[in-house]
């Protein structure tokens, strides 16, 4: 495409110069036909200037138009088996130490909670209460991972 270009622009400065020195090449005479004649030609020469520009400024328009707007780049991939490391919690129970994420820390900090298994969820009593959440051994057998900062 730019050989193109540049052939083309130096076809037009070679017209312009054979143009130019066949004027010169004639005896020196201050005739009215001779001033009328080079200035039809110089106006001869914007037009076919203006004729290029024109043609040139074309070209770019339908080829911007055919060129593929590039879409944006994608999001980073999000891995759906990290789990976020502070949702990790140790409770002490009647039935001895369980390693929990906790439901409502899940639900704040992890936007997959609806896909994680239903086996895994558990409640429990601790000294504060009734907990929710789901168990780590169970969620790590089913692929889940904890998340590293």
């Amino acid at each position: 495409m730019t050989l193109r270009i540049h052939r083309q622009f130096i076809g037009a400065v070679a017209a312009a110069a054979i143009a130019i020195t066949g004027f010169s090449a004639a005896p020196a005479r201050a005739g009215e036909d001779e001033v009328g004649a080079a200035l039809a030609a110089l106006l001869g020469l914007a037009i076919v200037g203006a004729v290029i520009h024109e043609k040139k400024k074309d070209r770019k328009k339908r080829h911007a138009v055919h060129t593929p707007v590039h879409p944006k780049p994608l999001p980073k991939r999000v891995n759906r088996k990290l789990l976020p490391q502070q949702c990790l919690r140790s409770f002490n129970t009647d039935r001895g130490h369980r390693r929990v994420f906790g439901q409502r820390c899940l639900n704040n900090h992890y936007q997959f909670v609806r896909s994680l298994p239903a086996a895994c969820h558990r409640e429990f009593y601790t000294d504060r209460g009734w907990r929710r959440g789901y168990g780590a051994r169970c969620l790590n057998r089913h692929g889940y991972q904890l998340a590293r900062r």
